[in-house]
């Protein structure tokens, strides 16, 4: 019988340790995703001539184009862990910049979009087969956002851009893993496909590995009170000075495909240094603080940011993002009849080396879990 349709019930997103895994330890299902956007396009030049009026020919020259898209709430920072990121997860762990693991050419890893029968849940393959795999190979982070909002649950938004994508149809599913599906990465150099990675293995997930559903926004703190007396705005508490009703924090990491003579694919995707990290605000404004902007032209110190989000006990600190290193871009004020006075805030700081401890991204979260076996 012939599928009616596809929808959110029956399928599931998991990521690879890398882009040579193969065993089912290798691989986990992502949690609380609330969308998957893949496509893929190739540019072409046509061949024409004197004497005939259609082509002849129409040729790559360029590599395609894959590009994955996907959404989820922010938990306690298993996604992250699982997506390659950087989370202090204890005490005695040291502090590292967040995007450290995607500044490297190693970096790459594949992605699998599973669709089981129609009618059953596609986690812990509940009631039904799989009918197909989507896989999307040597894929690389382009771009990390998170948005904070009132009234809105936190949500992370993340872009990678890949070098293959294939479909599997014959594959197998017997003691709650999938099993025979053919691996999307290729070879770099020459783009042929890896034959020897032939039999991928993934096991769904019988439920989230964190412990809560997801993170509320009155549960959400944003620390910006170190910059008052930079801007026209009183930053210094939520009470007397601005009441913040977003925040988005952006990391693109956008990538340079290298290539060279005698190769299809791109031998490396690097990134394009300086990287840049953004904290973008929007607040009701309360008071107004006394400075002058000629004085903050001459305000070259950086300060820190911190952004902690809370559990649902509102005690524990569930993932902390700390922004270090951080300048004032601009403020912009908005005021109209019959709404409230607001103000937009841009805060940017540079992504550091590895041993630089004073500028970049740092989050630390709760889960401790093992993500790849």
């Amino acid at each position: 019988m012939a599928r009616n349709r596809v929808i959110y019930q029956s399928e599931a997103l998991y990521v690879s340790e890398d882009l040579s895994s193969t065993a089912s330890g290798k691989h986990t299902q992502l949690e609380r995703v609330q969308s998957a956007n893949y496509n893929f396009s190739i540019s072409r030049q046509d061949i024409n001539q004197y004497g005939q009026l259609a082509r002849i020919d129409s040729l790559v020259l360029e590599p395609p184009t894959v590009a994955l898209d996907f959404t989820y709430y922010l938990t306690d920072g298993f996604n992250e862990r699982a997506l390659g990121f950087y989370v202090k997860t204890g005490a005695a762990q040291s502090e590292g910049n967040f995007a450290s693991g995607h500044m490297i050419a190693s970096s790459g890893r594949n992605f699998y979009i599973s669709t089981v029968s129609e009618g059953n849940d596609a986690t812990g393959i509940n009631g039904g087969g799989v009918n197909s795999v989507i896989g999307i190979g040597n894929a690389y982070l382009s771009d990390y956002t998170l948005d904070l909002a009132v009234g809105s649950l936190p949500t992370v938004s993340v872009t990678m851009e890949g070098a293959n994508i294939n479909s599997d149809t014959t594959i197998s599913n017997a003691a709650g893993s999938i099993s025979g599906i053919a691996s999307p990465a290729i070879n770099p150099q020459d783009g042929s496909i890896l034959n020897t990675l032939s039999n991928v293995v993934l096991k769904p997930a019988n439920s989230g590995a964190s412990n809560i559903s997801a993170l509320r926004p009155g549960d959400v703190t944003v620390d910006i009170t170190n910059f008052d007396g930079t801007g026209l705005a009183d930053l210094a508490g939520s009470e007397d000075g601005i009441h913040i009703q977003s925040a988005s924090l952006s990391l693109p990491l956008s990538r340079s495909p290298l290539q060279r003579l005698g190769t299809k694919f791109p031998y490396a995707r690097s990134v394009d240094f300086p990287v840049s990290a953004t904290l973008s605000v929007n607040a009701i404004v309360n008071e107004i603080a006394a400075t002058n902007l000629a004085n903050i032209l001459n305000d070259q110190s950086e300060k820190d940011i911190i952004l902690t989000l809370k559990g649902p006990d509102g005690s524990s600190n569930k993932m902390v993002y700390t922004l270090k290193g951080c300048k004032l871009d601009s403020e912009s004020f908005s005021s109209s009849i019959g709404s409230n006075k607001t103000v937009d805030l841009t805060f940017s700081t540079q992504i550091g080396g590895p041993n630089d401890g004073l500028h970049g991204v740092l989050v630390s979260g709760a889960n401790n879990t093992t993500i790849f076996a």
